[in-house]
């Protein structure tokens, strides 16, 4: 039997701080003479050129040197909902947590600058993750693709307006002028995404899976984009919008399936769209299906009388709650013996903060509201809603069977060979030679630690069974992602300020 190492407490705000310093480690484009990863240096300054857009700038998803702007549109959403919800707790954090997002914001402006295109993604995926170059010197194909009236993508056109809608929330008390751009785009591209209906699987496919499809349609990105233009805006046209349209969610024949970064698990067909909606994605959420997070979201407008009477939005997000409930009658995920979340696939740690974070924001509006939540005979009380999540932050941080932060440069032992190009290779100032495709391998291949920490990385997770190899190679686990980080950063702001929930 795996024994739990409980550590007495954990330093939430010392986490915080390297959660948000990763993104500067996954910065692209020319660096701001404030870069706190000076280990990194500017990289792909001539993207977009080919098209005569500039594309420089944004995020790399993980480990690789490819810009895929569907996860970092989700990134940006989701670290904004961070912010809006426990800016409060982040002190001296947020100007830092602002500025990640304002990284993100100012490049998805730039992919959708040019009317009647957006930019999906920049980089030969396939060249890309053949070679093992640092992004400052690689010299893999630049591609930029773009969805287009006649090619289009909606669920990458509607998350980008989701970020954008919910970054110009962010933005403005500080910064009207640029929060009203933000606005304005998103809007323009939501309308985009809504009347050229397609997905992008089909437009750009060839280039963008197995490494992002879209298995769970783009209906659902459609409503979550709409749901934030409407709590921007308040504007009716966006409630009808979802009201309208969340009970005739077009089925597009495609399969259903989690997934995560390069991997396809749990396929299924499912002929009824809105069955399909009700009997079980209630339980979904993470840079593919919004469906969990758009019942949050809205369920605040309807308890608070802001949005309708209707209690559907309610119903779906008790039933999320109750899904992850380890006591619950409904339970749809697995915990390992050492108390981790788990749904089925590799990258495991992106379903624990993201679903996290969640139940950390339904059990404050429960709270405010004054709810009480069953699950059967069991009571859902925001307590313990918060220890839950809670379990989940400190398993993270070091309170699991191994003893180990999975949150590289947090604690005493953390993941040493994470699955991280730049991070894995010499530094520019101790090796400013350039090092080609086949010559990084060697790096890739070896058993020793990588030389530049990548400060606040959280990786894929350990196994089921609470294990944890430590491979470079095996990046379903040693991988970090933004859309890991993203949502732990709310999640460690608000144990910051609150250490004993």
């Amino acid at each position: 039997m795996l024994k739990l190492v409980v550590v007495s407490s954990h330093d939430y705000g010392d986490a915080l701080t390297k959660s948000i310093l990763f993104f500067e480690g996954q910065r692209s484009g020319k660096l701001p003479p404030n870069q706190r990863v000076t280990w990194r240096k500017d990289s792909a300054l001539r993207d977009g050129i080919e098209f005569g857009v500039d594309l420089v700038g944004g995020y790399y998803d993980a480990g690789d040197n490819v810009k895929f702007s569907f996860p970092m549109a989700f990134t940006t959403t989701m670290l904004s909902w961070s912010v809006l919800e426990f800016g409060k707790d982040m002190g001296s954090d947020l100007p830092y947590a602002m500025d990640s997002i304002r990284w993100a914001t100012d490049y998805l402006l730039k992919a959708t600058s040019v009317p009647g295109f957006v930019f999906a993604q920049v980089g030969d995926p396939y060249a890309d993750h053949f070679c093992w170059e640092r992004p400052e010197d690689m010299d893999t194909p630049r591609t930029p693709y773009a969805v287009s009236k006649q090619f289009p993508g909606s669920e990458v056109s509607a998350e980008i307006a989701a970020a954008l809608a919910a970054s110009s929330i962010v933005f403005k008390p500080l910064d009207g002028g640029y929060s009203a751009r933000l606005l304005k785009r998103a809007r323009m591209v939501f309308e985009f995404a809504d009347t050229y209906r397609g997905s992008y699987n089909d437009s750009l496919g060839r280039w963008v899976c197995p490494f992002y499809c879209s298995y769970s349609g783009y209906e659902d990105e459609l409503i979550w984009g709409a749901a934030w233009l409407y709590k921007a805006t308040k504007s009716a046209f966006y409630w009808n919008y979802i009201t309208k349209n969340i009970n005739k969610i077009e089925n597009n024949n495609n399969n259903y399936a989690a997934v995560d970064h390069n991997n396809v698990i749990n396929s299924k067909n499912n002929n009824n769209a809105f069955q399909r909606y009700s009997s079980g994605t209630f339980a979904e959420f993470g840079w593919d299906t919004k469906y969990a997070g758009i019942n949050v979201l809205i369920s605040k407008f309807v308890m608070s009388g802001n949005g309708s009477s209707s209690s559907m939005f309610i119903n779906y997000a008790d039933k999320f709650i109750c899904s992850v409930l380890p006591e619950s009658p409904s339970p749809s995920v697995s915990y390992s013996p050492g108390g981790l979340l788990f749904k089925p696939g590799g990258s495991n740690m992106q379903h624990s903060t993201a679903l996290s974070f969640l139940v950390v924001v339904y059990s404050n509006y429960l709270n405010q509201y004054k709810r009480t939540l069953h699950c059967g005979n069991v009571v859902a009380s925001p307590s313990r809603l918060l220890q839950l999540a809670k379990t989940q932050v400190d398993y993270i941080l070091g309170s699991n069977p191994l003893g180990m932060s999975y949150m590289v440069g947090y604690g005493k032992k953390f993941p040493q060979r994470i699955h991280h190009r730049g991070s894995s290779l010499p530094s520019m100032a101790n090796y400013p030679q350039a090092i080609g495709c086949a010559k990084g391998k060697q790096y890739f291949q070896s058993n020793n630690p990588n030389p530049n920490l990548l400060i606040g990385a959280v990786v894929g997770g350990p196994d089921f069974k609470d294990s944890y190899a430590d491979s470079r190679v095996d990046f379903v686990y040693s991988e970090p992602t933004t859309y890991i980080n993203a949502p732990l950063v709310g999640l460690l702001a608000y144990f910051k300020s609150h250490p004993n929930s």
